[in-house]
């Protein structure tokens, strides 16, 4: 079973940096497909961001050019760092993988998720 455990959340006031880091284990030599989201308290839980282990990237459209998702070279850890933060980005995020690609190519379709860690932006 594939476990992911989220850190780096925080309290920061508008405008400010904070980076996330992911770490997904539990299932060995696998490349992790591997995405952020984040829930704010009564709402539903959004995207934010996502790296495929072939290296491609996605944003939502509210944190293009303010946030910038990473992956480390065994694609079993993915940074987030978020600039320029807003309040009404207060949220639990959460990192979340679907899917393991093995070196001999195979993938195995997951739907892991961490416990989250939270970020307070600060008027």
């Amino acid at each position: 079973q594939v476990q992911l455990v989220e850190s780096g959340g925080g309290s920061v006031q508008a405008g400010g940096s904070l980076t996330l880091s992911c770490t997904a284990s539990g299932l060995t030599n696998c490349a992790y497909d591997m995405s952020w989201y984040r829930q704010a308290p009564g709402k539903e839980r959004e995207f934010v961001s996502g790296i495929e282990s072939d290296g491609s990237t996605s944003y939502a459209e509210s944190v293009k050019g303010r946030f910038t998702i990473s992956q480390d070279n065994a694609k079993s850890k993915a940074a987030l760092q978020m600039n320029s933060l807003k309040p009404e980005e207060t949220a639990m995020y959460y990192c979340k993988t679907d899917r393991c690609t093995l070196r001999s190519g195979i993938r195995w379709n997951l739907d892991a998720w961490g416990q989250g860690t939270r970020v307070n932006v600060s008027s």
